[in-house]
């Protein structure tokens, strides 16, 4: 396996890249309000993207239709951009691709519609800390795997469970590439498998079910739900390891 090393100015051609994602989500999850529909909040964001001078990485990619996933409710990952119009108390994922003169972003959130309860309240916050939690613990020398386990540990002691089959990769000038990293252990020395050095870039991707960690695909091929049928919520980063410490590549800067 070879995960590439990645040079100064090419992490700032990853970090421009990263900004208009994160600069985009930042954008829907101020404007994004109940009565929309999801076409409706996948053409905001992709214009916002281009106006930005950034093409929606994901449109197109592996066939998928819209520019935007947009995940509501029950689906975690890959939900596809159609006419169900949001409701007050629904929670929706925004997971956004960027590509700039042939470099890539990547993040994800997943975002109240108004007021929601607490439960789902306590859903997303189990995804948006263990992805900042992953990112503080990585450090040069650290092995893929025990990074793994970190997350499948910190989501387990809330109360959850991680999506298996789907994770975290790598990713430069092209969306998905070497390592792969699951938010869970599949057994085995987690001693054992690549290390993280400098130079890498990838992404982080907690995606969060609530009992039950096996994958359904629903008819259309892309919206994945749980097994356990309730709802679940993502969070995603681009990172790139400088100086033996994880930076953040795909926010802006007054985050």
């Amino acid at each position: 396996m070879a995960i590439p090393l990645r040079k100064s100015n090419e992490i700032e051609k990853l970090r421009t890249a990263g900004q208009a994602v994160a600069k985009t989500l930042k954008y829907l999850e101020k404007n994004v309000k109940p009565g929309m529909t999801l076409k409706e909040v996948d053409l905001m964001g992709e214009k916002f993207l281009n106006d930005l001078g950034a093409r929606p990485a994901f449109k197109g990619l592996y066939g998928f239709p819209g520019a935007i996933c947009t995940s509501l409710n029950e689906v975690i990952i890959h939900g596809i951009p159609d006419d169900k119009v949001l409701k007050e108390g629904d929670i929706l994922g925004l997971d956004i691709g960027s590509e700039i003169d042939g470099w890539y972003g990547d993040a994800a959130i997943t975002m109240p519609i108004g007021k929601i309860s607490k439960e789902d309240e306590d859903l997303i916050a189990c995804s948006k800390d263990s992805l900042y939690y992953a990112i503080d613990l990585i450090e040069e020398g650290m092995r893929f795997k025990e990074l793994s386990k970190a997350i499948e540990d910190f989501i387990v002691d809330r109360g959850y469970q991680p999506l298996v089959k789907f994770c975290g990769h790598g990713i430069g000038k092209k969306p998905h590439g070497e390592p792969e990293i699951p938010n869970y252990v599949n057994g085995g020395n987690v001693k054992s498998g690549p290390k993280i050095k400098n130079g890498m870039v990838f992404c982080i991707e907690p995606m969060i079910c609530h009992e039950g960690r096996e994958p359904v695909i629903l008819d259309n091929d892309w919206d994945v739900v749980s097994e356990d049928g309730k709802r679940g919520s993502h969070y995603e980063h681009t990172v790139a390891v400088v100086d033996g410490k994880a930076v953040i590549l795909s926010q802006v800067d007054d985050e």
